[in-house]
């Protein structure tokens, strides 16, 4: 058995959300330099060029990369020879949100009730927590900073077997096509299939957080992924939706078993920040 600290924790998920708002990932730089490089729009390269640039001044700064430094999205795999000592775990990671919050000069923006008071908690806690305890005794966390205008395009159906792979990609094409400019594009977008509702909606999600040009391990998903991303750079929406052949960067798509009568699509839209990182303890 293996004892980690509260402190490590909280620690680790401060570093991280500093890291994301401040820095985009290579990954996600790369891409948008090679869509730069590819589009045929000069007004879509001009804008992936202010992209890059922000990203640059924002990293150099240790500045924000968006206004809108979204909400702490953590996705925690705990192994079940781990004991967490020093107090609870979740407070842990709102304490590793709320000091990277307040202390690294970040916009705060979470209400404490959705519908009726709508009061800001002041400190962007508490965090969405995802927890799977796994073998082994370290934690690994997936920590991202999730901003709401492109999760607000975000859509989620029941769909039925019979709907097959074709529904699922004009759900795709419909709900980029349907967000246009608002979820500052290009975007990744990730998609999962099947599961329940709220298990699809989760895994949309994490997709969202695979690093740009990864595959799904099934070669038909493969396909599936092509497909939607061609869909995807074929709408003309282009950056920052002033036209071009960038308008996705990624369609990463994951699934899940289902039952019998369904087949649940859930579409989660990201932002071109893409902000997420994994640290391990």
């Amino acid at each position: 058995m293996r004892e980690i600290r509260t402190e490590e924790i909280a620690r680790a998920v401060k570093e991280a959300l500093l890291r994301v708002n401040y820095q985009m990932g290579a990954d996600v730089m790369g891409a948008l330099r090679e869509c730069r490089e590819k589009d045929r729009s000069p007004l879509s390269r001009e804008v992936l060029g202010h992209i890059i640039q922000n990203n640059e001044i924002a990293a150099k700064e240790q500045v924000a990369i968006c206004q809108d430094t979204g909400m702490a999205i953590v996705f925690a795999e705990v192994g079940q020879e781990v004991h967490i000592v020093g107090g609870g775990f979740r407070d842990a990671v709102d304490q590793g949100v709320r000091e990277a919050y307040q202390d690294g000069y970040l916009r705060k923006s979470i209400v404490s009730d959705p519908l009726y008071d709508r009061i800001n908690t002041k400190d962007n806690t508490p965090a969405v927590l995802y927890t799977d305890l796994v073998d082994g005794d370290g934690i690994r966390l997936t920590i991202a900073a999730k901003g709401f205008g492109s999760e607000n395009m975000s859509r989620i159906k029941m769909m039925v077997p019979a709907d097959g792979e074709q529904g699922v990609l004009n759900f795709i094409e419909e709900t980029v096509r349907l967000a246009g400019p608002n979820p500052c594009p290009p975007v990744v977008v990730g998609v999962c299939v099947g599961g329940t509702m709220d298990k699809a909606a989760q895994l949309a999600k994490r997709a969202t957080l695979r690093p740009i040009g990864s595959q799904n391990a099934d070669k038909r998903y493969q396909r599936l992924e092509r497909m939607a991303l061609d869909r995807l750079n074929g709408l003309g929406i282009g950056a920052g939706g002033l036209g071009g052949d960038t308008t996705a960067l990624a369609v990463n798509i994951e699934w899940y078993p289902t039952h019998i009568a369904g087949m649940p699509v859930a579409v989660n839209v990201c932002c071109h920040v893409a902000r997420h990182c994994i640290v391990e303890l």
